[in-house]
This record gives C-alpha cells, sequence and structure tokens, in this order.
C-alpha cells in the first residue's frame, strides 16, 4: 500500500474541485494530476498530450526495471523511488556543433540504444536529439516523457515530438511550459501505479 501524507490527501482534493479529469485513461489521469499536483498550474489539463501506447509501454517498462535516463540532475532529483541516470556528468564540455545535454543523450543511446524510458524536463536539444537518433535508427526507447521548458525551443522540440512516430509511447505537452518538477511527477505517477499494483492481493 502506498502510503500518502495528509497535505497531498487535501491537495488532490482540492484538485479535484477545481477541474475534472474525469474522462482521462486511469493512468493518463494520474500523470496530469501529478504534474498538476507538482506545479499548482491547471493548464497542464488542456496541454498535456498522453499517447495511445504510453500508459501500457510506460508501465511495461518501469514494472521490468527498465533503465530511466533523464536530461538534468534536477529530473532526477524529484524521482525519489526509481532509479535514474543522469549523462551530463560525462560529457563536460559541449563538443562542436552540439550543446552538453545532446551529446549527453549520444552517450545515453550508445549505452541504452533499446528498451530505455528517456525523461526530459529541461533540454530542448537534448529531446531534438533523440528525435534524430531515434529517425536514423540508432535508438528504440520504451517511451518518452517529453516536457523541457523555456522560450528557446521547448515548444518545438515537444511539437516534433507529437509529429514522430515515438507520439504514441510518449507523454509530452503543448507550449513552453514544462521542467524537472512536471517531468518527475509525470514518472512519479507511473512508478506509483507500479508500486500500488504490486501491492494489491
Amino acid at each position: 500500500m502506498v502510503n500518502v501524507h495528509p497535505i497531498e490527501v487535501e491537495s488532490y482534493r482540492i484538485l479535484a474541485d477545481r477541474i475534472d479529469l474525469s474522462d482521462r485513461r486511469p493512468l493518463e489521469r494520474a500523470i496530469v494530476e501529478r504534474m498538476i499536483h507538482a506545479t499548482a498550474d491547471l493548464s497542464f489539463a488542456d496541454s498535456v498530450r498522453v499517447g495511445d501506447k504510453a500508459d501500457g509501454a510506460l508501465i511495461d517498462a518501469i514494472g521490468g526495471a527498465s533503465p530511466v535516463v533523464v536530461d538534468a540532475a534536477m529530473v532526477s532529483a524529484g524521482i525519489t523511488r526509481y532509479p535514474t541516470t543522469c549523462y551530463l556528468p560525462k560529457v563536460p564540455i559541449a563538443p562542436p556543433g552540439l550543446t552538453r545535454s545532446a551529446a549527453a543523450i549520444r552517450v545515453a543511446v550508445a549505452e541504452y540504444p533499446e528498451g530505455a524510458v528517456f525523461v526530459f524536463g529541461n533540454a530542448p536539444t537534448a529531446l531534438f536529439e533523440l528525435l534524430e537518433l531515434y529517425r536514423r535508427g540508432d535508438v528504440a526507447p520504451a517511451a518518452v516523457v517529453g516536457l523541457p521548458v523555456g522560450f528557446v525551443g521547448a515548444a518545438e522540440s515537444k511539437a516534433a515530438l507529437l509529429e514522430s512516430e515515438l507520439a504514441p509511447i510518449s507523454v509530452t505537452n503543448v507550449g513552453e511550459r514544462g521542467g524537472s518538477a512536471v517531468a518527475a511527477g509525470a514518472l512519479n505517477a507511473v512508478v506509483r501505479a507500479v508500486r500500488a499494483e504490486a501491492s494489491e492481493p
């Protein structure tokens, strides 16, 4: 059984009073709720896009202990009950033509060309790089949580994800909003669902 703090219970009660997510699939609803809970930003209810195969892909991946690659240490810090890896420390200096974040995704893909979950909360260039590597046939993710934040490239990278063949197994949103807390919250919703299912008799 998953223990929930009374403050979180009250937070979810307030959230339910303010917005109706009953038309969502169960895990999709849990993901959106967690993102809103992490930010107090109700706009995610309208902007989030969860692919039609993302629920099953994420549950299978986390339930099967698949590796989770994140684009920033802050995302790792927010995912407290599942191991993650950030490859930025392996790229101390950006190589020519790439950001450190994009280069770090190349390192991650070399280690996990298939079956990893990729979670982005900060770096649009990292998400763009994953999409390019996928286009080349260099990587086959188990699922993608693409929620980078910012005024430069964030909305565009998420639009590219939605237009890609990875869209059905992806969680993303429309627009510039996103961030570490949002990305971690989305993944945490999946981890919680897997743990709750495992604890059922």
